[in-house]
């Protein structure tokens, strides 16, 4: 059994190929359990790839990934991990609560989650909606609506919050926050900057290296300055004149 004091996550030495290139190159990190990390840098860093080795759907060329006490991927992990990917995962011909209510039963979740999470994410009013008939907004939010059923006790957010208007992005991290402080871990992607003063703790990905660990204050004591996408041009910066 897992001690609540040890990290939700523990990545060593993780090494993936694809297409005969290694994309990421030795990566080594913890995740505290019951904090919004968030995993940053611009499209094609790794962000993505090193999410799906974290759930254990990634075919890794070394190192290790222990999640909860298990190797990534351990069927052990199938309910306690809720995985949200940048492609929205609903049936479109179902409505989005005959989804959820499809997806609940699949993880053994009670029948009543269907409409909770509908509420959490903002769908309460598009529930008999057909999912073909989403918003590209609606699709992400109905997704995440699926990583959220049952108690999971991590959550993993591929882009969450890509195409929604402001109010919104806000509401989730509302969300996101409230699920954090109730001890879920949630390791959420990104590549907007004003989204990282959001969570507890960043890692910076950039060519599948790990540029930079350490909380936004951290970062930006590190750097000399109060604003955070500045931290990381002056972070760049250190990098090619070291």
């Amino acid at each position: 059994m897992m001690n609540l004091s040890d990290p939700a996550i523990s990545v060593r030495d993780l090494r993936v190929s694809r297409g005969g290139r290694e994309v990421l190159h030795g990566l080594t990190f913890e995740v505290p359990r019951g904090q919004v990390t968030g995993l940053l840098g611009p499209s094609g860093c790794g962000k993505t790839t090193l999410m799906r080795s974290i759930v254990g759907v990634q075919l890794v060329a070394g190192g290790e990934v222990t999640v909860l006490g298990e190797p990534a991927g351990s069927p052990a992990l199938r309910r306690k991990i809720g995985y949200s990917t940048q492609n929205p995962a609903v049936y479109r011909d179902l409505s989005v609560r005959e989804n959820l209510r499809y997806f609940a039963a699949v993880l053994g979740a009670p029948k009543g989650d269907a409409d909770r999470v509908l509420e959490e994410v903002g769908l309460a009013g598009a529930g008999d909606q057909l999912g073909g008939s989403l918003s590209g907004g609606q699709l992400n939010r109905a997704s995440l609506a699926v990583a959220l059923l049952g108690s999971p006790e991590l959550v993993v957010l591929d882009e969450p919050t890509v195409g929604l208007d402001p109010v919104l992005r806000q509401e989730l991290w509302r969300l996101f926050q409230g699920l954090a402080d109730r001890g879920v871990t949630l390791v959420v992607s990104s590549h907007v900057m004003d989204e990282a003063a959001r969570c507890q703790r960043l890692i910076v990905l950039r060519d599948g290296e790990i540029f930079a660990d350490d909380t936004p204050d951290g970062l930006r004591e590190h750097t000399r300055t109060t604003d955070l996408e500045e931290a990381f041009l002056r972070l760049i910066e250190e990098r090619a004149a070291a």
